[in-house]
């Protein structure tokens, strides 16, 4: 006898934005899907029964954004959390994708990466706060 299950957000599950909106890129080939916007999946998700979303600083906010982008994006976002209810629970820093990285973030030999790579942490770790937050992972990818 099977029974199903029909998830609800008091089973606090929650998935990272890079899992719902990952596009199938892999070493062999372009993206096989299309992106999905931040937004889009926080209401997937809530359709869905989740309890909440997680996220890499660069699956919110485009890398290279300007202040005035990095705002509405966060502003969209913190929308869309309001209105299903989704929460936050953690949070992190992309350290690993973008070429600056490539011989890593906190151990690269060079110190403007080094620098530039706690100024991003730092920010992000502010962002994870002023979504409620309760824990932050402090992942290097390449260190």
């Amino acid at each position: 006898m099977s029974e199903r299950f029909t998830p609800t957000p008091e089973d606090k599950f929650s998935f990272g934005l890079w899992t719902v909106g990952w596009q199938g890129r892999d070493p062999f080939g372009d993206a096989t899907r299309p992106a999905l916007h931040p937004v889009e999946s926080v209401q997937h998700l809530a359709g869905l029964g989740a309890y909440g979303v997680t996220f890499h600083d660069d699956d919110l906010i485009p890398f290279g954004a300007t202040d005035a982008e990095r705002e509405s994006h966060v502003k969209r976002f913190r929308q869309a959390l309001d209105a299903t209810g989704l929460v936050v629970p953690m949070a992190t820093t992309n350290l690993f994708s973008h070429p600056v990285f490539k011989d890593g973030a906190f151990t690269a030999n060079d110190r403007d990466v080094r620098r530039y790579a706690l100024r991003k942490t730092i920010r992000n770790i502010d962002l994870a706060a002023e979504l409620g937050a309760q824990t932050y992972v402090a992942w290097g990818g390449r260190d």
